[in-house]
């Protein structure tokens, strides 16, 4: 018996291909493929508890139910499922997202299936925290810009300063969106986009956007 996985991506064409790739490997048996995150959790109430899986290869941005929520969710009702994150997503906000959820790793879907094969041995044998390389620098980069003393002062009240307008732009730069992705989103022009922005940055006292992400992120405003 090799180890159990489940594959919970809304793309067809990735749960194919990641189930045909992984099933080469003997090491490995999957039990479990879903679009999304509701129907992953229904399937899973479905199952005996000796047929669940060990290890969940969940993707982010899905319909209906994302994988940051349906791991938050699998770590309050199967405390022993470990949720390994395989996605595109490789943005600051995601990644602290995944692992305050409960996420054991965080790898991108570009990588090569003998790494995911690694990763998912890693967890269940090793208790390790496997991440994508460029991820991995990152969390480093993160860690090391959360120990560096900041003007907490400033930051409070700058945060108290953003309208709501600011603040959803805000969260949207955070996210990696460019001004035409916001303003769709929010269904305003690129133009007003840039102007809130410019405010954004006169109120939080930067001059660009890497600064006003990297106060976002340490203050935790959308944690």
């Amino acid at each position: 018996m090799g180890i159990r996985i489940a594959i919970v991506d809304d793309k067809r064409l990735m749960r194919t291909t990641l189930f045909e790739q992984l099933s080469y490997y003997e090491e490995l048996e999957i039990g479990l493929l879903a679009a999304d995150g509701d129907e992953y959790l229904t399937k899973m109430k479905e199952l005996p508890a000796d047929q669940q899986p060990q290890v969940v290869l969940m993707d982010i941005e899905m319909p209906v139910l994302d994988g940051i929520e349906a791991v938050a969710i699998t770590k309050e009702i199967y405390p022993d499922v470990l949720c390994l994150m395989l996605t595109v997503f490789d943005n600051d906000d995601k990644l602290f997202e995944a692992i305050k959820a409960g996420a054991c790793g965080y790898l991108l879907k570009d990588e090569k299936p003998v790494n995911i094969l690694r990763a998912i041995t890693e967890v269940v044998f090793e208790g390790g925290v496997p991440m994508s390389p460029r991820i991995a620098q990152k969390a480093l980069l993160l860690l090391r810009n959360t120990n560096k003393p900041v003007e907490e002062n400033r930051a409070d009240q700058a945060e108290s300063l953003l309208s709501l307008r600011e603040i959803e732009i805000l969260q949207r730069i955070v996210d990696g969106l460019n001004y035409q992705q916001i303003g769709e989103r929010l269904f305003i022009s690129p133009h007003t986009v840039r102007k809130h922005t410019a405010n954004i940055y006169e109120k939080l006292h930067v001059s660009n956007k890497a600064s006003a992400i990297k106060l976002a992120l340490h203050k935790k405003w959308f944690a």
